[in-house]
């Protein structure tokens, strides 16, 4: 658990890493790869500074599509990259804060506001992030934004409220890992209710509420979500689905328009999988139960009204 990867493929580009020293020759094209900025002990004891120097130096900002920042660029507003705003005229594609465990818990990397970054960048068609608390998002949003993930340990309510209230008219893809309040979560059902009540997103497609403690909790809430209506794929993957969440989405509205609903990571009976399998596949619906997991047997399976989750259930990523 609590593991994540460095990115290998962003914005439908395979990672580059820029190395420490290379002749510009042997780089590829500017625009062939998602370029990763990587500055940390594990890989180059070159300072920031010069690096970046280089970096835009060997490879013209001006055909770059996708950027990935790693240490020591990993809050919401690189110095550098704003800095060269008017040269990276192509950039389509942000991923912040790409760390792994060894570098920074997903918990401690700090975002902070975004709102600079993205009146920076109007032609931006994805973001993604990895960190949480603080996160600070515009209301004023972005409208050209198509693509919005942010990976996290521990989603605030007030930041999935200020995602929520911002004006993304062309999202079509919105991921919140939502993480565990021990690790600066604490979203919940409200903070999403003008989301989930919303007719008039017609662009979006795809909603992933994941990585959530009360995952039970948002799936009652999305069986009767009118946003579900139009969406084709549903991610409720990676927390602690049980039965009375799955129970709460075969109950509600019909989901026979979804191409694909993903539950992974869950805490299903192998009774109510099943069921699952048998009145969604069907229809066509493509249901991911892959990652079944058993409740720890040195915790009470108990609900916790106080924290509104189960005890002896873990999301995937937390710390």
């Amino acid at each position: 658990m609590s593991y994540v990867d460095h990115v290998e493929q962003f914005h439908g580009l395979p990672s580059f890493t820029f190395p420490s020293y290379a002749n510009p020759a042997d780089l590829p094209a500017a625009d062939a790869v998602a370029w990763r900025l990587h500055c940390g002990p594990y890989t180059t004891d070159e300072s920031s500074g010069s690096y970046w120097n280089r970096f835009t130096e060997s490879v013209e900002p001006e055909k770059i599509r996708a950027l990935i920042f790693g240490n020591p660029w990993d809050g919401s507003s690189p110095k550098e990259l704003l800095a060269l705003r008017s040269r990276f005229t192509g950039l389509e594609a942000l991923f912040l804060g790409d760390l792994v465990n060894e570098e920074a818990m997903i918990s401690t990397i700090q975002l902070g506001d975004l709102t600079e970054l993205l009146k920076a960048f109007p032609g931006l068609r994805e973001l993604a992030m990895r960190g949480g608390d603080p996160l600070e998002f515009p209301v004023t949003g972005h409208e050209g934004l198509r693509v919005l993930r942010v990976e996290s340990g521990g989603l605030s309510g007030e930041a999935v409220a200020q995602i929520v209230a911002a004006s993304l008219p062309s999202l079509e893809h919105l991921e919140l890992w939502l993480g565990d309040d021990y690790y600066g979560g604490g979203a919940r059902a409200e903070h999403l209710a003008p989301l989930l009540a919303c007719t008039d997103r017609p662009a979006l497609r795809h909603l992933g509420l994941q990585n959530s403690t009360v995952q039970d909790h948002l799936a009652a809430a999305v069986a009767s979500a009118p946003v579900v209506r139009g969406l084709t794929s549903l991610s409720l993957s990676m927390g602690t689905l049980g039965d009375k969440g799955a129970e709460a989405l075969l109950s509600g509205q019909s989901l026979s328009h979804l191409r694909e609903l993903d539950l992974s990571h869950h805490y299903l009976s192998q009774d109510m999988m099943l069921r699952i399998w048998t009145e969604l596949e069907p229809q066509g619906v493509r249901v991911n139960l892959t990652d079944r997991q058993e409740e720890d047997e040195y915790e009470d399976d108990e609900y916790d009204e106080d924290l509104d989750e189960w005890a002896g259930r873990y999301v995937a990523v937390s710390e």
